[in-house]
């Protein structure tokens, strides 16, 4: 086996049978469900048992990344729009128009991530227009984990379902 057939081996674009995707697409939602709005969860938790200073921590915080989240979706946001559905629909015809299997990987990854890239904001503008302090705040910054983690555990199961049948359909066809 030369060189560049075990650099191909490990860097397999076959991706629903490489172990590196599924460990890609295991991070990509633990990270996503643990960032709140570019808060570390923990931190929420931390400001609901003790208040005083962590919770005078989260709030500044979460008005910072809520700013940040904020400006760049008024400022570049029709960009940002017209970018992803662009990217989105390349990525769908390249999958499931001409069966590459790493544009479907790419696909399955990063369409659920748009949900909750819009998802963040909405609650982004729920949290300007009231919900920045306070109980309303954890309840709010905890709704939006919730619905994260479970456009996620969806995301993982329609891929895991997809790429057992693409691993056991091609696989069989000898593809």
């Amino acid at each position: 086996m030369n060189v560049y057939q075990q650099v191909f081996e490990l860097i397999d674009l076959r991706s629903f049978s490489n172990l590196w995707f599924w460990i890609a697409l295991a991070v990509t939602w633990s990270t996503a469900s643990h960032w709140v709005l570019g808060v570390p969860f923990d931190m929420i938790g931390r400001a609901r048992r003790h208040g005083g200073q962590a919770e005078v921590d989260l709030e500044d915080m979460v008005r910072i990344n809520v700013n940040r989240v904020l400006h760049i979706s008024r400022v570049s946001g029709m960009w940002l729009l017209a970018l992803a559905c662009f990217l989105l629909t390349l990525l769908a015809l390249l999958g499931f128009y001409y069966h590459i299997e790493f544009a479907q990987a790419l696909l399955l990854l990063a369409f659920p991530m748009t949900l909750v890239w819009m998802m963040s904001i909405r609650t982004a503008h729920l949290i300007e227009k009231g919900e920045g302090s306070g109980e309303a705040l954890w309840r709010r910054m905890t709704r939006h984990r919730f619905y994260t983690q479970l456009i996620g555990v969806v995301a993982i199961f329609v891929t895991a379902m997809w790429g057992m049948y693409q691993n056991m359909v091609l696989g069989a066809l000898g593809h």
